[in-house]
């Protein structure tokens, strides 16, 4: 038995020069690749603080802009009253990392805040869905009948689909400005309904109204058990810099400081103090919700 060698481009170009039957059309699309759909980029941490704070007009780089700008400012500041580059370095390292920590607080607190609401979010839904109204039109229903806090949110989702019509985009800019794991469920839900059915939609939302509300008020005890960690390892670390911050106004203690072995006791310290804040914050920390349907 003979093999048959495979035809080629060139081959199937020129069959009907050989043949005598006409031109064969190029079948160059049987050995085209499919395209492939560029993967959409995760947004990074930043982004993801930012929006979970509800800071919409500022950026990632006007945020490290700020954190860098802080800093020097503070070590320009302390170097001026202290004349030690160690003493105002370290202080500097503490001023630029604070837009950080108050975009974090900001963002728990808002965290805090949205979960004691979605309970009432999806009661309003239910509602809504009950009294016959179409789901988009119940989530437009929401910027002037739900919880004040959230209306500005909904108020943006209607005229996202107002002016565009599609649904599901405006869904997705929905969870973006909300950055929420409890909101991102609630979407997502509500979008599976819409594409493929079904009558048990106000039963759900009951369910999960009340899984929302337990799990709110267990949150709250636990973190009102946390609370006592945190404040405790925030002394801890802010005690040894308070102490350090006024020997900086004794010359005796700037001029020890300004030598390689005072440098080397502050950076020692700043290490130090650093590990054990961030050693305290795990051991007392709780399971935080990831934002896993994006």
């Amino acid at each position: 038995m003979t093999l048959q060698p495979c035809w080629t481009r060139d081959d199937v170009r020129t069959a009907g020069s050989h043949g005598g039957n006409g031109p064969v059309p190029y079948l160059g699309s049987l050995w085209e690749s499919p395209e492939r759909k560029p993967r959409q980029r995760k947004p990074s941490r930043i982004v993801d603080l930012l929006a979970a704070a509800g800071v919409e007009k500022v950026s990632v780089g006007g945020l490290l802009g700020t954190c860098l700008g802080l800093g020097l400012f503070v070590v320009l500041v302390f170097f001026a009253v202290s004349r030690s580059w160690p003493i105002a370095v370290c202080f500097g390292l503490f001023a630029g990392w604070l837009p950080l920590t108050i975009l974090r607080s900001r963002a728990k607190k808002r965290t805090a805040l949205l979960r004691q609401l979605w309970p009432d979010v999806v009661d309003h839904l239910r509602s809504a869905i009950r009294a016959g109204l179409p789901l988009p039109e119940a989530l437009i229903q929401l910027g002037d009948k739900g919880p004040e806090e959230l209306r500005p949110v909904f108020r943006d989702f209607g005229a996202d689909y107002r002016a565009g019509g599609q649904f599901d985009g405006s869904l997705n800019k929905l969870k973006n400005r909300l950055a929420d794991p409890v909101a991102d469920r609630i979407v997502e839900a509500l979008r599976l309904t819409r594409e493929v059915g079904g009558s048990d939609l106000g039963k759900l939302l009951g369910t999960l109204a009340e899984f929302l509300r337990e799990n709110a008020r267990t949150r709250s005890e636990l973190e009102a058990r946390q609370s006592w960690t945190v404040n405790a390892a925030r002394l801890a670390v802010a005690a040894p810099w308070i102490v350090m911050l006024l020997l900086a106004t004794r010359p005796e203690a700037v001029q020890a400081y300004n030598t390689a072995m005072g440098a080397a006791v502050l950076l020692g310290g700043l290490v130090i103090s650093l590990v054990c804040y961030s050693t305290m914050l795990r051991i007392g920390a709780l399971p935080q919700d990831e934002r896993v349907l994006r």
